[in-house]
Formats: structure tokens, sequence, C-alpha cells
């Protein structure tokens, strides 16, 4: 091997040496970034005529499973939604009391802080009145808990409409969110394909773009398809295409500066009320639709937390508003059938049986508004007075005990059944329970069916993420960062550099000694 071939193999192996060190410590720096995939440097042996001649460096690869990075994607977007709710919800858990079966009586139920709860110390203060008519203690105790009773439907309905319009105003800004990650990527994927054209390295700008990938997937549930020009698609999980840049639906990419946090999906949040809803193709929700190139694409963006979002906002809140404002309807037409009007709308509009009608006199957002009623606030003792002005008169206490607490068909059907069906201001909502029940069976299906809202979110929210966290580890073990491997290859590199660097003196040395012998 001549002098000449011996400094080409030790100086190729430096330049080869030069880019793992680049590689490397690219790795190294980016350990701790979310998303970033392992970068591995491409040194390959040069030979010619069956003689090594030295190393060429290729373009750097990604150490990437796209089966389980598709995965990965998919369950990211389900805790991110599972999580949003998770956290929603718990405003309402907060003040809708608990409600546990009795470990000694699985026929029994605990109740602490709930409606059932605050409706049984009515009937307790009206039982209580019962025995001492005249005392005014006792009148004003029922008056007492009643108030704390409509207050808690007040304050319940309250949660519902913050946290309802909590979700709206998210929306809007995951939509700009969205927005941003996609168009990110359009705009690294071009430059990409640039790169790619041309035959250069890519490894740095695929991260920066599995980085976007990565974020977008918290914020939406979405699949990622890479064509060979190095372009990346992006599809809903109905098959939608969430386009990257304009040119992918045909437009020119000049208009549009990006990355762009306002294309291409447009939308402005709403300040809503317990009126207003969603319906595709329906106008008159006052709610409108998220939009991409002129279309409504909301029902085609589920999971993360935009999907997540549009459910609390769509669905989730609409049904407990409804499921509150068909008890609090129950509970004025039940009293005022046993004649004793306590509970009022809060006005002196007659209350309409028509459940999409809105208040004052209507139950879409009656629980808003459900107050007791003035006359018996000032007058406690209208309580135990008859119609002909007599007082101590218990016939109104026994008749809300037996009727507007009873249980039976007579009491809970026909006109005095809850409302179950219908309901909500675009008359597509539902209870989820029957409405043939006492109050308090009523309340505790209420308190039931949204405490079972809450915890199976939760519980789920547990489960998904264990699955998340057993993915992600899938994940690392294939692209992650070692930091302790790599800097050990590190130490490796410098010796082989070292190594390379001692043959390039050492051959420069004797090509000197060479030219001094021939001078």
């Amino acid at each position: 091997m001549d002098l000449g071939l011996s400094l080409s193999i030790a100086t190729s192996g430096l330049h080869g040496i030069d880019s793992e060190l680049a590689v490397t410590s690219e790795n190294v720096s980016n350990s701790g970034t979310d998303g970033y995939v392992k970068e591995t440097a491409v040194v390959s042996s040069v030979v010619a005529g069956k003689v090594g001649t030295g190393v060429s460096v290729g373009n750097t690869t990604l150490s990437l499973s796209a089966g389980l990075q598709k995965a990965l994607y998919s369950q990211n977007a389900k805790v991110s939604a599972l999580t949003t709710m998770d956290n929603s919800l718990a405003s309402l858990s907060a003040v809708q009391g608990t409600t546990t079966s009795d470990s000694t009586d699985t026929d029994t139920d605990d109740t602490t802080g709930t409606l059932s709860d605050s409706l049984q110390r009515v009937a307790s203060a009206i039982t209580s009145l019962s025995a001492t008519p005249t005392n005014t203690a006792a009148q004003s105790g029922v008056i007492s808990d009643a108030e704390t009773l409509t207050s808690q439907i007040n304050t319940l309905s309250s949660v519902y409409d913050t946290q309802r319009q909590t979700a709206e105003n998210h929306v809007a800004s995951n939509v700009s969110d969205v927005n941003s990650s996609l168009t990110t990527i359009g705009e690294i994927s071009k430059k990409i394909m640039l790169l790619t054209a041309a035959g250069q390295d890519t490894a740095d700008l695929q991260n920066q773009r599995l980085e976007a990938m990565d974020s977008l997937s918290q914020k939406l549930d979405v699949t990622f398809n890479t064509s060979s020009n190095g372009d990346v698609t992006v599809h809903t999980t109905n098959g939608t295409l969430l386009p990257t840049r304009p040119d992918q639906i045909g437009l020119s990419d000049s208009n549009t500066e990006l990355p762009s946090s306002s294309w291409p999906l447009t939308y402005a949040a709403n300040t809503i009320s317990s009126s207003m809803y969603y319906k595709e193709g329906d106008t008159s929700g006052g709610i409108s639709g998220i939009m991409l190139n002129g279309q409504d694409v909301t029902s085609d963006l589920s999971g993360g937390s935009l999907g997540a979002n549009i459910t609390l906002r769509d669905t989730t809140y609409p049904k407990m508003q409804a499921q509150l404002d068909s008890f609090s309807y129950t509970l004025i037409n039940r009293f005022d059938n046993a004649g004793t009007p306590l509970f009022t709308n809060g006005t002196s509009s007659p209350l309409s049986s028509d459940t999409t009608k809105t208040t004052p006199n209507g139950i879409v957002g009656l629980s808003s508004v459900i107050s007791v009623n003035q006359d018996y606030v000032k007058n406690p003792s209208l309580l135990t007075t008859d119609s002909k002005g007599n007082t101590g008169v218990i016939t109104g206490l026994t008749n809300i005990l037996g009727e507007a607490f009873g249980t039976s068909s007579d009491d809970t059907s026909g006109s005095l059944s809850s409302p179950t069906s219908g309901l909500g201001p675009s008359g597509d909502l539902v209870t989820g329970y029957t409405g043939n029940q006492g109050l308090s069976e009523l309340a505790t299906s209420l308190t039931t069916d949204q405490a079972a809202t809450i915890s199976n979110t939760s519980a789920d929210l547990s489960t998904e993420s264990t699955v998340q966290t057993t993915l992600s580890t899938k994940v690392s073990s294939v692209s992650g960062v070692d930091v302790n491997s790599q800097m050990s290859e590190i130490v490796a590199l410098q010796s082989a550099y070292t190594a390379n660097a001692k043959i390039v003196t050492a051959v420069q040395s004797m090509f000197s000694e060479l030219l001094d012998a021939v001078n």
C-alpha cells in the first residue's frame, strides 16, 4: 500500500468519524426532547479492485419503527382526550357530592352533599313541621332547606355552563394549535422534498417534523402517510384530508404564509348559553362549525384535546344540563300538583311543559333560575295556612309528603312523569333513565349517571395512560436516545479519531522525509 492511499484512507476515516461524532452529539443534546428519534450516521467501506480505499459518508438515518410510532400517536390522542375530559369534570365532581353503597347493606346508598341528600333534608324539615305546624323556627327551617336545594341546583347549572364555555374557548385555541402543527409539518415537508430530490441529508428536518407530528397527535386523532418524495399527508380517523400546505388541495402556497395558526381550519369562539347548540347543517343553533375550505368538518374531528372539548361542549354538558332541567321542572310540577307551589321559575310566567322551550317559562335552562317562591320566603307560615286562612293546618304538608315525594304510579306518571327525551334546545337529548320515579330516586339517578361519567373517565384515563407508558417504553427502546451508550460511543470515536490522526501525521512525516531524501 502506497503512502497516498494510506493518507486517503486515514483522511476519509477522519471525515467519517466527524460525521458520527456530529450525529451522536445531536442525539445527546436532544435526549430530553419529546418526539425526538435517535439518528444514526451511515458510514460504509469503499472497496476498489478488492482493495479497501477508505470509507464514505451517507445520509443519516432515523431509528424508527413506523408501526410502533403509529400506535403511540393514536394512544396519545386517547390519553389527551381523557385528560381533557377528566380535568373538566373534576370541577363538577367538587360540587356534586358523593353517592356510595353501604358496605353492610347493599340496598342502601349513602349520599353526602348530593341532590338526593338536599331533597331529603327538605322532606325531613316538612315532617318536623308537621309535628309542630305553628313553630316559626320549623317553618323557617323548611324554607332554609328549600333554598339550600335550589342553590345547589343553581350551582350545578352554573358549573355546566362555565365548563361548557371553557370547552368552547378551548375548541378555538385547539383549532389554532392544530393549524400550527399541520402547517409546521407542511413547511418542513417542503424542505425535505427539495433535499430528497437533491439526494441530501434530511434526518434533522425529519426529526423536527416528528416533533410537530407528536404535538398534533395530542390535539387530534390522525394518521400520517409519508410518500417517497418525502411529503407527509394527514388524515382524520374517518379519512378526511387535513392539508399541511395549500398545494395539497390544489391551491397556491404563495397565498398562505407558513406556518399558520389560522389555516387550514377556521373557527371563532362563541359566548354560549343553554339555548345554544351545534348541529351540522343547522344554522339556528348559534354555534358554528369548524370549517375546512368552506366545508363543515366538525364531526370529522375526534380524539385528542380538540375532539374532547367538542364532546364536552356538544354532548357531555348539554346532557347533564338537560337532566338537571328535567329534574327542576319535575320538582316544581309535583309540588304545584300537591297544592303547595314552593318552587318556581323565578317569574310570574306559567311553566311550560315544552321540553325545547327556554326560560323564563320553558324547561331549557330552568335549573339556572329555579328558586323558592318568594311568597313563602316572606311568609313561611303559608306552609301551614289553608285556603280559608286557617293557620296550623298540616293538610298541605301531608300532601307534599304523600304526593310530591310520592313514588306510586299516580304520583310519578302521566303529566307528573319527569321528561326523559326530546330535551334541550335541539330536542335530541335524553336523560338516560326513566322519569316514572319519585323525586329522591330521580335525584339519585341523576347524580349516579353523572358520577358514572366522571368515574368512568378517570378509570379509562388510568387504563389508557398505562397503555401509553408501555408503548412509549417500546418506542423508546427503538427510537430513544440512551445517553450512556451514546457517551460511550463518543469515547470510542475519540479514540478512533486519535488513531486516524496519528496515521495522517505519520504519513505526512514520511512524505517529508522522502522529499528531503530526494532533495
